[in-house]
């Protein structure tokens, strides 16, 4: 995978392929179309209470693929200079999250199911799950690229 900019401009809602008929829907994803890793994992989330958050956390390696397969939900990303809200309610839009992004859940809608493809296995040392943390690591990469 190629190294890019970890700022929260790119992450990016993409498009899935939707195949319509009358019998309903169906989405495809396979690796490679349209996010730039091979999924090594996925997972969901379900049955999330109404008025919890999910996420609290950034990745320094793991890229992301987060959809709404049901219901919606709100992510919140975060940059350590900007922050922007992406509302998914659409099974065929996938949030494509890339590595260094503090990420929150939030604002689950009524049996919302948060389907989420991974670049990887899990790996407790990709994450950074305290603010603090996650912010002396974006000032380390910030100056890294001065």
């Amino acid at each position: 995978m190629k190294e890019l900019i970890s700022d929260i401009h790119n992450c990016n809602v993409v498009d899935l392929e939707k195949i319509h008929n009358r019998a309903g829907n169906i989405t495809i994803y396979q690796n490679g179309t349209p996010s730039p890793f091979d999924v090594k994992r996925v997972y969901y989330l379900y049955d999330v209470p109404g008025g919890s958050e999910r996420g609290g956390h950034a990745h320094k390696e793991l890229y992301q693929l987060i959809i709404a397969a049901g219901g919606s939900f709100n992510v919140i990303l975060d940059d350590s200079r900007n922050k922007k809200v992406v509302e998914l309610n659409r099974p065929n839009y996938g949030l494509l999250v890339v590595p260094g992004i503090w990420r929150e859940i939030v604002n689950f809608s009524s049996g919302a199911i948060c389907l989420v493809l991974a670049s990887a296995k899990y790996d407790e040392n990709d994450y950074i799950r305290d603010y603090s943390l996650y912010q002396q690591f974006k000032s380390n990469q910030y100056a890294d690229r001065s």
